[in-house]
C-alpha cells in the first residue's frame, strides 16, 4: 500500500472514530452531553484535530443523521423485498421502522427531533423512506394514477400514528413491549384496510 493510500485510510479511520465516539457519548450522556472537547478526549486527540474533519458539532450531527437514514433505508428495503403484496410490504416496512427506532433510539431522536432539535437539512437519505413507503401506498390504492397529494396524506397518516407511538416510548410511557407491538399492528392494519376499501 502506498503512502497516499495509507494516509487516506488513516483519515477515514479517524473520521469513523470521531463518529463512533460521538455516538458512545450520546448513549451515556444524551445529546445535550455531546461536545467537540468530549469527542476529542474520548479518542485521545486534541479538539483542533476534530475540527480538521468536522467544521462544528452540527456537521457531526448531520453526518450521524445521514448514517441513521442509511441504516433505516436498508431495513426498509429488506422488509419490502420479503413480499410482492403491497399490504404485506407496508406492514413489514412500518414494523422495520419501529424496530429501527427502538434499537437506535438516540439516532432516531436526532433524525426526527424527539426531545431535541433535529438537523433540518434535507438529503437524499432523509427523503428515501418516504419514497419507498409511498410507492407501496400507491400500489395498494389500485388506481392507475393516484393523486400524489392523496398518497402523501396517507403516508402521513401512517407516520403520525407510528412516530407518535415511538416518541411516547422514547420519552417513556410504562407500557409493555407486547402492548406497544399490538397497538402498532392494530394501527397499521387499520390504515391498510382503510386504504384498500376506498
Amino acid at each position: 500500500m502506498g503512502s497516499k493510500e495509507r494516509i487516506l485510510r488513516q483519515k477515514e479511520e479517524t473520521r469513523a472514530n470521531i463518529l463512533t465516539a460521538a455516538r458512545e457519548i450520546v448513549k451515556d450522556e444524551g445529546w445535550q452531553g455531546l461536545s467537540m472537547r468530549k469527542i476529542a478526549d474520548k479518542i485521545e486527540y486534541t479538539a483542533p484535530i476534530i475540527y480538521e474533519y468536522f467544521a462544528n458539532k452540527e456537521a457531526i450531527l448531520q453526518e450521524l443523521t445521514c448514517k441513521g437514514f442509511t441504516i433505516l433505508i436498508k431495513d426498509l428495503e429488506a422488509a419490502k423485498e420479503e413480499s410482492d403484496d403491497a399490504a404485506v410490504q407496508l406492514e413489514g416496512m412500518w414494523l422495520a421502522y419501529w424496530n429501527f427506532a427502538l434499537k437506535n433510539k438516540e439516532m432516531y431522536q436526532l433524525m426526527y427531533g424527539v426531545e431535541m432539535t433535529c438537523c433540518a437539512q434535507r438529503t437524499t437519505e432523509s427523503d428515501t423512506p418516504y419514497q419507498l413507503i409511498s410507492s407501496c401506498i400507491a400500489k395498494l390504492m389500485k388506481i392507475e394514477k393516484p393523486d400524489p397529494h392523496v398518497i402523501k396524506q396517507k403516508y402521513f397518516t401512517f407516520f403520525s400514528v407510528i412516530h407518535g407511538l415511538i416518541s411516547i416510548n422514547i420519552v417513556g410511557n410504562g407500557l409493555s413491549d407486547d402492548i406497544n407491538k399490538q397497538i402498532l399492528k392494530d394501527a397499521i392494519t387499520g390504515i391498510i384496510r382503510y386504504i384498500e376499501e376506498e
